[in-house]
């Protein structure tokens, strides 16, 4: 092929590009502000100019960066923040979202290999364990009178060191004999019920409901009172089917989705 036809050639895709790159900026530009704004707010996201985590500059900031009032620029930060991918702590601000972790709800309780599956490393902090009298629906679910001896193991849980979770656990204080003891030093409450107590979970009954944060685990989740949460209430059994735990956790409902395996 001659060169001067091969340099035609070549032109020509560079006419090509050139002409898309008008038409899309031509586009963009024929777009509502608002959308312009989340536009290139998601693509500083996605040029690593805004890193996970990161919080973004303030709602004034942002309103000077791109002349617009602050409602503009809350319609613009509401499309990202349907999208996933930006969200807003009332009183701190605006921050890039991380992508939720995916957490199965099985027939069995793994947390830890749940979290190995989004490459992350989970963990606990225990936050109390004692002895308490059954009442309500702690008695109820744990098919104990009320009154009779139960345990309350509340733990934090954590992926790569960031709470996602807070989970208090009932148990019936006479199949756990030595329960709050033994969880002072627990690595794994599984692996713990397994090993001392010849004893592995399996869930009965699973209920997902939402609700906002209560004062106490929004303190241990680092997030705001308005912040959503899942709440999870379990019941765990043994293999012969004898009702063991009375679970109740709080999932942060920015950093979870709950997916029910078959």
């Amino acid at each position: 092929m001659p060169n001067s036809l091969k340099i035609s050639l070549l032109d020509c895709y560079l006419w090509i590009d050139f002409l898309i790159d008008v038409l899309t900026s031509q586009r963009i530009q024929a777009l509502p502000i608002y959308i312009q704004i989340a536009e290139e707010l998601r693509q500083n996201v996605e040029n690593g100019i805004y890193r996970i985590g990161d919080r973004l500059p303030t709602e004034a900031q942002l309103s000077d960066r791109f002349n617009v009032n602050r409602h503009t620029l809350r319609r613009a930060v509401a499309i990202l923040r349907d999208e996933g991918l930006l969200r807003v702590d009332r009183g701190r601000g605006t921050f890039v979202a991380a992508k939720p972790i995916r957490y199965p709800i099985g027939k069995r309780v793994r947390f830890n290999e749940a979290l190995k599956a989004h490459g992350k490393q989970g963990s606990y902090r225990l936050v109390r364990a004692s002895e308490m009298l059954a009442e309500g629906s702690i008695a109820r679910n744990l098919n104990l009178p009320l009154g009779a001896n139960a345990i309350e193991i509340e733990r934090v849980g954590l992926a790569d060191r960031q709470p996602i979770d807070v989970r208090g656990s009932y148990f019936p204080s006479d199949r756990f004999p030595d329960l709050v003891e033994q969880a002072q030093h627990m690595q794994s409450l599984s692996r713990l019920l397994r090993e001392k107590y010849d004893c592995d979970r399996i869930r009965r009954s699973t209920c997902v409901s939402a609700r906002t944060v209560k004062p106490h685990d929004a303190r241990l989740l680092g997030i705001p009172l308005n912040s959503p949460i899942l709440l999870v209430e379990s019941i765990n059994c043994d293999l012969d089917g004898k009702v063991i735990e009375y679970g109740v956790t709080r999932f942060r409902g920015d950093s979870m989705e709950l997916v029910f395996a078959n």
